[in-house]
């Protein structure tokens, strides 16, 4: 089943800043943020047990089990097993990632792809989220931002462990999809081109944006359009860089970055425009994609999405990005073309 036909609508919720991303959020915050995506009309949240080690799951599904379940969609992840053991949080080496939830809970991450973890992981994910069923499975994190050089060794862990049992649990109906949970592009185009367990879609993060997208737009997107799959695109703001945040790729931004954000709001300001609207407008406007999950941990910042998504962008604010080189030449625009 192709992504756009289990997904209610292109605009979904990213739950990473519920796990305390980057600050401590409070419990009152937090549910009052997934009560105004609820209101607003969001029906696809997006989690992971690596967000916050289970809190961001726990968070959300304290909202959603008031809600009847067969009004929207959850995906989440596989390849972390949250355990009741606690650990120094900060001990632990989570990559490029080792800061970003040090305000999470305190419980051991355990790396696991295996076929077992990742019926455990499942079963532990419905237990947080208090529901009796998710509908897509990512697997995450496979990538070299998080394993390094030995990223392809736990892709083939991965390819024989967790892909395996979310195509059996798939075609048993248990799930309705799965694919790959990432940061990069390479593990997307690694599968696309392996014979075996066939995912349904992917969900890349900060890979398709204003800020980045030349990769994504040559080596993985075509592929994903010829298969009939889609493309989940998460970080549509570049770890809040584009619209003004200090931090891009979970790091501070560089100059070269700073600079590009500067020309890019330029010209949004000229046009009289959001940069969010210029964000979201132009990830959805790429075929493949079939929705975009910005995330959020204040109320407020559902209201700004929504309106970003609504606002009127002039074609010739697109045609002044690409002019000044600030976007692909093949990158599809939501008016220009």
């Amino acid at each position: 089943m192709a992504l756009k036909d289990i997904l209610p609508g292109q605009f979904g919720f990213g739950a990473a800043p519920l796990g305390n991303m980057f600050r401590d959020i409070p419990e009152a915050e937090a549910r009052a943020t997934v009560e105004a995506a609820w209101n607003d009309g969001i029906r696809y949240y997006d989690n992971a047990p690596f967000y916050g080690a289970g809190l961001a799951e726990i968070r959300m599904g304290d909202v959603l089990a008031e809600k009847p379940r067969s009004d929207f969609v959850i995906s989440t992840k596989v390849g972390r097993v949250i355990l009741d053991e606690i650990e120094d949080v900060k001990g632990r080496d989570l990559g490029e990632k080792s800061d970003v939830f040090k305000y999470g809970r305190p419980n051991k991450i355990v790396n696991d792809y295996s076929e077992d973890a990742t019926y455990r992981s499942i079963e532990d994910s419905l237990k947080r989220l208090k529901t009796d069923h998710v509908d897509i499975a990512w697997v995450h994190d496979i990538a070299q931002d998080f394993y390094g050089d030995e990223w392809l060794a736990m892709f083939e862990h991965a390819r024989r462990g967790a892909f395996k049992a979310l195509d059996r649990m798939r075609d048993e109906g248990v799930i309705k999809a799965w694919g790959l949970g990432v940061n990069r592009v390479e593990p997307i185009e690694l599968l696309l081109n392996l014979q075996g367990p066939r995912p349904d879609g992917f969900l890349l993060a900060g890979r398709y944006t204003l800020l980045d997208h030349d990769r994504a737009l040559q080596r993985v997107m075509p592929q994903v359009t010829e298969q009939g799959l889609g493309i989940v695109v998460g970080g549509p703001y570049s770890s809040g860089a584009l619209v003004g945040g200090p931090n891009f790729e979970y790091a501070p931004s560089t100059p070269e970055i700073l600079s590009k954000v500067a020309a890019i709001k330029a010209i949004a300001d000229r046009h009289g425009i959001s940069m969010k609207a210029a964000g979201l407008q132009f990830a959805l406007a790429n075929p493949a994609v079939a929705a975009v999950i910005p995330g959020a941990s204040r109320p407020e910042r559902i209201t700004e999405d929504r309106a970003a998504l609504d606002e009127v962008v002039p074609a010739d604010f697109w045609r002044e990005l690409r002019k000044n080189g600030l976007v692909n030449p093949a990158a599809p625009l939501p008016t220009a073309d």
